[in-house]
């Protein structure tokens, strides 16, 4: 198993951008957006409010949360905006959090070390 250094290893030690894309992500409103933009396309704010509690002011709020975290973009066409999942931050919140998990294996591996022997 490859060792990490959490002093040089980049991922070990998430920027405030990937702070931002975890925040933006614990709001269960703002996750089930995601979700709804991971299944592809480019949807309008009409279509993301349809069927749900939401206003578009709520949705609109979420989504530059969102869009601040780098998770979202919108298009503009025509007088619409269209809003859909942009994966690069994601990509990165995924690459760090294996590095953690990783660490937390390594730690744990020389806990259960250190008892056994």
């Amino acid at each position: 198993m490859p060792q990490t250094n959490p002093r040089t290893d980049k991922a070990a030690a998430p920027g405030a951008d990937l702070a931002s894309v975890f925040f933006a992500l614990g709001d269960r409103t703002r996750l089930q957006l995601v979700a709804v933009l991971c299944a592809g396309g480019a949807f309008s704010i009409a279509q993301l409010t349809a069927n749900t509690d939401l206003t578009r002011q709520a949705v609109t709020r979420h989504l530059q949360v969102l869009a601040d975290a780098g998770l979202v973009r919108d298009l503009k066409v025509g007088r619409e905006r269209l809003w859909q999942f942009d994966p690069a931050q994601m990509e990165e919140a995924r690459k760090s959090l294996e590095v953690i998990g990783r660490q937390w294996e390594q730690a744990l591996g020389s806990l259960k070390a250190s008892l056994e022997g």
